[in-house]
């Protein structure tokens, strides 16, 4: 277990800028976005976003598929207001998946897809966690996720993650859930790996350099996340070596 209960205001003051200007997060974006519209336009009408932050998936879900509706769930009062700033068309609701059991009425059986990216390395109980997004899920409805593999960092565990995945434990995760997984996969080698690298060697220093420049980032921090940046778009999405790790799963069972 986790000795100190995460502060997600806490968290999203100290980093939602960063992670705005992290290039690993605008990959998982296109991964996520690429294969949502692999699916028709049917299956899209109404998209949920499990962990929604600041709303910057929920900004290029909007940005790719216009005609969907989409809801963000999240913990943090200050991801919520942040998120509905960047995307007004949206709308977010403010929700302890670990602890709310009530569900509002039009939000039960609403979504045809839904994005859990980034969450579960950072909860205690992901099982219970999925558990408790069912209810939210239409009969089929498709579930993206992706999850941290590789090592983990002294950066990773300052901002809270308490394991990270290989395909085989995410597929055993889901199917405990009680989702029928399609295809788990690594994505990301060479060039996402080796962010990770850097990310693993600069280590808690990272850490404080992320939190102290949160309102000045710096000219060589810039250029480095503007290169990974670049050669992102030569990863490869599916190899056997990458450690960005994906999942699409339907639901088994209706909510």
């Amino acid at each position: 277990m986790h000795s100190r209960p995460d502060d997600w205001d806490e968290h999203w003051t100290a980093y939602a800028r960063a992670a705005e200007q992290n290039p690993a997060q605008a990959y998982r974006r296109r991964l996520v976005v690429d294969i949502l519209r692999s699916h028709d336009e049917h299956a899209l009408e109404r998209i949920l976003d499990v962990g929604s932050g600041t709303g910057a998936l929920a900004a290029e879900l909007r940005r790719a598929i216009p005609a969907a509706d989409i809801v963000g769930l999240e913990l943090s009062r200050e991801g919520i207001e942040r998120a509905r700033q960047a995307v007004p068309e949206a709308t977010f609701v403010q929700r302890d998946l670990l602890r709310d059991s009530e569900i509002e009425p039009r939000l039960r059986g609403w979504a045809t897809a839904a994005v859990c990216s980034e969450v579960l390395e950072h909860v205690d109980e992901p099982r219970r966690l999925l558990q408790a997004v069912v209810p939210y899920l239409a009969p089929g409805c498709r579930l993206v996720v992706t999850a941290p593999g590789g090592p983990m960092s002294a950066f990773d565990r300052a901002i809270g993650h308490r394991r990270h995945f290989t395909p085989h434990a995410l597929r055993r995760l889901l199917e405990d859930s009680g989702f029928r997984v399609q295809w788990t996969r690594r994505s990301g080698f060479p060039f996402f790996n080796l962010y990770r690298l850097v990310v693993i060697a600069r280590g808690e220093r990272l850490a404080r350099d992320v939190h102290a420049a949160e309102e000045t980032r710096p000219t060589v921090a810039v250029a480095v996340m503007s290169a990974f940046d670049r050669l992102f778009r030569f990863n490869l999405d599916r190899t056997p070596f990458g450690w960005q790790i994906m999942a699409l799963a339907t639901l088994d069972r209706p909510g």
